[in-house]
Order: structure tokens, then sequence, then C-alpha cells
């Protein structure tokens, strides 16, 4: 039974989204404040976390960053906030996704459900195989082990990231839209938040470098060959 942590000061949302995810045949342990949260996660890693954006004692946004030193498990933030500036911070923090409060249970669920889907790829990636090599200059990516190395250095790189270079290196020099990059990295077969994507590259450029990656202004993203 996939293991979810939520991390939520409102009792009253915490209950209800609690059995609802409990509904889904998930298994849900909660926290009402950062430190708590910290606490359950240090306890036992779950399988993925969901985490309120304004927590007390640890507020969200720095419970992440805690977090992403130990784990790469799959992160998504929740908010009443809708402000630009607290999307960027949740999600350069090393959160994998953002939701805005209020919100549908079914797409929650959907969102984990394709977190956790970026992760069992990452986690089941076959071997290393020296056919599946491709290289940009210094920048090797294998599709099989889903590695990617800079200068012959192992990058750490979360299950999100991987995927989205894969999706780069899969089609270098080809410019690739937000909307395009939503569906096949993060499952989303509706209309997201797009702000996903672009924090998303910046973190990748700052790993692989910042010309690896090129803005194709009105149209996406780009691998430069």
């Amino acid at each position: 039974m996939t293991d979810v942590l939520l991390v939520e000061d409102d009792p009253l949302l915490r209950e209800a989204t609690q059995l609802s995810l409990e509904r889904y045949g998930y298994q849900v342990r909660t926290a009402a404040d950062g430190h708590a949260g910290l606490a359950q996660f240090r306890d036992r890693a779950p399988d993925v976390a969901v985490l309120d954006v304004m927590l007390p004692h640890l507020d969200g946004v720095s419970l992440v960053r805690r977090i992403r030193e130990e784990s790469r498990l799959p992160v998504l933030m929740i908010s009443a906030r809708t402000d630009p500036v607290d999307v960027v911070l949740g999600l350069e923090a090393g959160a994998d996704d953002y939701l805005t409060k209020p919100y549908d249970i079914p797409v929650l669920v959907a969102r984990i459900r394709s977190a956790l889907r970026r992760a069992a790829d990452f986690a089941q990636a076959a071997p290393q195989e020296e056919e599946t090599l491709l290289r940009f200059g210094d920048l090797t990516v294998n599709t099989a082990s889903v590695e990617v190395c800079l200068d012959g250095r192992l990058l750490e790189l979360t299950p999100t990231e991987r995927k989205m270079v894969l999706e780069f290196a899969a089609q270098p020099g080809v410019v690739l839209s937000r909307t395009a990059l939503l569906e096949r990295v993060w499952d989303y077969a509706w209309g997201g938040d797009t702000r996903v994507v672009d924090v998303h590259v910046q973190r990748l450029r700052a790993k692989i470098g910042r010309d690896r990656i090129a803005t194709v202004r009105g149209f996406g993203y780009k691998l430069v060959p």
C-alpha cells in the first residue's frame, strides 16, 4: 500500500484529505506542523509527501529543503497562496509539483500518481548499457539507467529532473513547448501551471549548464546539441 505523508495545519482539511486519500487506497500518515512532519519522515520515509506551504514552527518550503538533504522522494506542495513568488520558492526548494487550494481530490490523486510514476521509472531503470549513451559534448545521458553525467561526474537529479533531461535528450535541437513538457514529464492530460516547467528548467540549467537549454521565446525550450 502506498504510504503518503500529509503535513497540513488545518485540522478539518487535514482530516478530510486523509479520509479521501484512504478511500483511494492510500495509507496516510499526518502531521500538523513542519517539525512533526520532519519527524514522521525520518521515522519512516513515505512513498510521497504532500506538504502545505504555510506551516507552524517549520514552514513547508524549509521542510522540503530538509527532506531534499536526505531523500529524492516525490514531494507535492499545496497552498492557498497563488503568488508566483510562493510557487517559485516551493519548486526551487525541491518540490516536484505545486497545487493551489481549493483543490479537487481527484486532481490531487492524479498529481500523486504522476509523481509516483516518475519515481518508479527512475527506480526501475535498467543497468547501464553502452549503446544507450547519448553524448552532448561533456554532457552524457544514459537512457537505460537514467543517469546524467557532466564531464564524467554523476549529477544528483530528482526523478522529475531526470525525466525532463530524457525528454530533451531524445530530441536535441527540437523545441518542446511548456504544454508538451507538462504532458510528457508531469503526465498532465489537462492544462497545468506552466511555472512548474519554467522553474524546473532553471533548476536543471543550474546543474547541467545554463547554455545547455535554450529558450525559444513564444514557443518553449530546446536542448542545444
